[in-house]
């Protein structure tokens, strides 16, 4: 009997298994041939894209004479899929860096174009509190803490300025001649004081702000005019006047405040119902006060925003008697000085 020709159930299972492995096999490398691919084609596009941000910086130069300061400022000309970068840096040479780019929505991982040309972050020197300092022939003490990163540093000057610089940056201005004769006490407090039932916190050339404020010929207080704001007091006058013609560097002149003393010298605020002031502690260096002299301060705690007050050499339990005599109140200012202008 003759055999018809065909393939047994076993043969055919046989050779579906076969093509199972073969397809098991063979998929996955098709599909990362097709991946590789994608991600080739992907990265060229990166790639000519870079190119056309940096032919159309040339054409940016050409046309406007200057280098753009954003890509938004340059017409790309780019048909490809749609490329965008988390980081887009244009270099001063004319070359372009792209990282963080995806093609259509999809990720490159850490491809990139071009090169990463970003000058390094400039340092500075480190100043501790307490540093001394010379500018402009003066000398100073630093009264905050700064890293190579910060291009400033703040300094209070190491002594107040004279009788006689106050008359010369005061000149002219109301109400701002001292007598050298400190026992006259032309450098009146600035301490929050009630007059009248009211905190009115008037004192000296700290608040003066008009010729009606101050003390009259029978040596009364005379309350109008005056103002307890650091912003339009005379003091202000002075400490601009003196920043402008023996710190003109500086980017700031002010009084210290009261949380210069208390976060960054160690002094300590106390206060009751009706006044507030600070004391000494044993963190307190003793440059922060001054021997024979107090120096006005000003502080933005709550309610006394940028009132005067002042800075002097009692500690806890002496009576205001015993420090408020035989002183005067100095000027005593604090610069902020690019670090830039203490190099020789």
């Amino acid at each position: 009997m003759k055999r018809k020709n065909g393939f047994t159930l076993i043969e055919l299972i046989a050779v579906l298994v076969i093509l199972a492995i073969l397809a098991l096999i063979v998929t996955p490398l098709v599909m990362n041939i097709i991946r590789k691919a994608r991600i080739s084609a992907d990265k060229r596009s990166i790639d000519a894209y870079g190119r056309s941000i940096e032919l159309a910086i040339a054409s940016y130069l050409l046309d406007n004479g200057k280098f753009p300061t954003s890509i938004d400022e340059l017409s790309i000309e780019y048909s490809e899929d749609k490329v965008v970068c988390s980081t887009t840096q244009l270099n001063s040479d004319s070359s372009v860096y792209l990282a963080g780019c995806t093609v259509a929505g999809r990720s490159t991982g850490d491809y990139t174009y071009g090169e990463d040309k970003t000058p390094p972050a400039p340092t500075y020197a480190a100043y501790q509190v307490g540093d001394q300092v010379t500018y402009n022939s003066i000398n100073y003490y630093v009264i905050k803490d700064s890293d190579t990163a910060e291009s400033t540093v703040t300094m209070l000057k190491a002594e107040p300025l004279t009788v006689d610089e106050v008359n010369t940056y005061g000149a002219g201005h109301v109400n701002m001649y001292v007598t050298p004769d400190t026992s006259l006490q032309w450098y009146q407090q600035a301490i929050e004081i009630e007059h009248n039932g009211t905190d009115t916190g008037i004192g000296g050339i700290a608040y003066y702000s008009s010729a009606t404020c101050g003390y009259d010929s029978n040596n009364q207080w005379q309350y109008s005019g005056c103002t307890t704001d650091y912003a339009q007091s005379e003091i202000k006058y002075v400490v601009d006047a003196w920043k402008a013609a023996q710190a003109p560097n500086a980017t700031n002149a002010r009084l210290i405040t009261l949380d210069d003393l208390i976060d960054n010298l160690g002094m300590e605020e106390k206060h009751n119902s009706t006044s507030y002031w600070i004391i000494v502690t044993e963190d307190t260096p003793a440059w922060v006060m001054g021997e024979n002299y107090y120096y006005w301060t000003m502080t933005t705690n709550t309610d006394k925003t940028a009132h005067v007050w002042y800075v002097f050499t009692r500690v806890q339990g002496m009576s205001s008697e015993t420090v408020t005599q035989f002183h005067s109140f100095a000027v005593r200012p604090v610069i902020v000085l690019p670090k830039s202008a203490l190099q020789s």
